[in-house]
């Protein structure tokens, strides 16, 4: 699913209308009945309805949203921020079919402060908001009877549920929050997500869903040249069914090669999940001085020592010669990284192993450190590399400050993917896949409760199941991998505390994300928040 800029989407919008010969009448029936019946599915106890429209086409998708809600048996009060003989074009028809078939919707014209004062006890019996007043052409900030408005939705604790975006966020933003706009608990926007909707935290509450109807736009109309799509698209490759006749050998042996004295955790991590993800067969390659305490981790983890040098890390020597090869016999993956360390020659193995190596590998932790100063061994040319920073790690590949890759994630994570010819995940707030065609997905599952150690560790045992499960299929694998950790992440953190999550909770929800569907039974693709007990 492609990501739209505001000028995309209403280039979306006259084409389906002049190309196709949508009616534009259609598509916002479409989209007030989208609202509605997310409402009336989303707030079953939401009877008293109040609908906030302006006098726009935003505007006009609440009307229809407020008449089948009125028709589905809500008590609906309608607060028109202008007079109705403002209201011009579709909105203007679907604000006379409201008052033709839904006459028990009560509809307020507010023309200034004081009517909307005079509203405030009105809005305070209010079950359940929904915000139409201005939606993904409006540039901020809110003026006038919308910002006082805005005021006195803020201190009601009734849930708002925005038609688009919620009012006063731009559509084009890519910050983490904006000051000025109305809070919404849940967001209903259509045809494909703008850059707000992947990029923002756009709702209060932390699962709070944001969710893509299709309103009878044709696949062929949808045009966008940022080159951004969403991840979850791909989570589709994880939800075929495996055939009758399978067996281990068919869904790929992973070899994770890493850990130190003292770093025994990590390899241990990426193991367990790179089993829990899918891979037919998981082999741990870790100094002799930690063997048994990685293979006490699963009875299934098969482990292989490797020759210790300074400190307890990996020796050169493990990855050089007959060993090496030893060390390939009939592997699909390497992931090399998790626990290695600094210490000795570990970066030089890390580096020598990348050099020697021609199966697929993910690179994480200490083993991308190994290349800071000497990415032009980075080279994924004919073969496939997948590269996992956290920004710290970015900055020291790329010889930058945090601070500059953060200022500029998309860009960066394009240039170096394409550059180099890898698959680069930039983690962060919404991680980024960037692939070596200049294509970036951005991914909108994940919260605070993984900001704890361990949890890289995991997502790099992810990719490597998924890789080789799919290893004709690099970017979606990837991208499905790095969707299915985030939203593991969120069941952990829906099931427990964000406090108390643990990165191997994460691995404990995984089969609750590989359940999950991301578009529903109603059509709609939830780009962000959990259908908890829904699927």
């Amino acid at each position: 699913m492609e990501i739209l800029t505001a000028a995309e989407m209403g280039a979306v919008d006259r084409r389906t209308v002049e190309e196709f010969g949508v009616p534009l009448e259609r598509l916002m029936e479409g989209a007030g009945r989208a609202v509605a019946e997310f409402c009336l599915r989303q707030y079953p106890g939401g009877r008293r309805v109040t609908v906030f429209c302006g006098r726009g086409n935003n505007g006009g998708d609440g009307f229809v949203a407020a008449r089948v809600l009125a028709q589905a048996g809500q008590l609906v009060r309608v607060v028109l921020l202008g007079r109705t003989d403002e209201v011009k074009g579709e909105a203007a028809t679907a604000l006379r079919l409201l008052g033709g078939e839904a006459s028990s919707a009560i509809v307020d014209e507010v023309v200034d402060e004081a009517g909307l004062k005079d509203l405030k006890d009105a809005l305070g019996d209010a079950e359940l908001l929904v915000d139409a007043v201005v939606g993904t052409g409006f540039k901020p900030p809110l003026r006038g009877l919308a910002a006082v408005l805005r005021g006195l939705v803020e201190e009601l604790s009734v849930p708002v549920v925005a038609v688009d975006v919620p009012s006063g966020w731009d559509a084009d933003s890519m910050e983490q929050e904006v000051e000025g706009a109305f809070r919404a608990d849940a967001v209903v926007t259509f045809t494909a997500p703008k850059l707000a909707h992947v990029f923002g935290h756009l709702t209060r509450e932390t699962f709070g869903p944001v969710v893509v109807a299709g309103i009878g736009s044709p696949v062929e109309a949808i045009v966008s040249s940022s080159g951004l799509s969403w991840t979850g698209d791909s989570k589709t490759i994880a939800e075929r069914p495996r055939g009758v006749n399978s067996n281990k050998g068919k869904f790929g042996h992973v070899l994770i090669v890493g850990g130190s004295y003292g770093t025994a955790g990590a390899p241990a991590m990426a193991s367990l999940a790179a089993m829990r993800a899918g891979a037919g067969l998981v082999t741990a390659a870790v100094p002799d001085c930690i063997v048994s305490t990685v293979a006490g981790v699963a009875p299934e983890l098969m482990v292989a020592p490797l020759l210790e040098g300074d400190e307890g890390a990996v020796a050169l020597a493990s990855v050089q010669g007959e060993r090496l090869e030893a060390l390939l016999k009939r592997i699909t993956v390497v992931a090399v990284g998790p626990g290695l360390s600094q210490r000795g020659d570990a970066s030089e193995a890390a580096r020598e192993l990348v050099a020697k190596t021609k199966v697929p590998m993910v690179i994480d932790a200490d083993a991308l450190n190994a290349f800071a100063g000497k990415t032009e061994l980075l080279d994924g040319a004919g073969r496939v590399i997948v590269l996992t920073p956290h920004p710290g790690e970015m900055a020291r590949l790329a010889g930058i400050t945090v601070k500059e890759v953060e200022a500029d994630r998309v860009g960066l994570a394009r240039r170096f993917a394409m550059e180099h010819k890898v698959t680069l995940v930039l983690k962060g707030w919404r991680t980024l896949v960037a692939h070596p065609d200049g294509r970036v997905a951005v991914n909108t599952t994940g919260n605070p409760s993984m900001a704890k150690g361990g949890s890289g560790d995991i997502l790099t045992g992810i990719v490597a199941a998924m890789l080789a499960q799919f290893p004709d299929d690099v970017a979606r694998a990837v991208e499905a991998a790095v969707y299915l950790h985030g939203l593991a992440g969120d069941f952990a953190a829906h099931a427990m505390d964000e406090h108390t999550v643990l990165a191997t909770d994460t691995v404990t929800h995984l089969s609750d994300a590989f359940r999950y569907r991301v578009r529903d039974e109603y059509g709609l693709d939830w780009i962000r928040g959990l259908r908890v007990g829904r699927n």
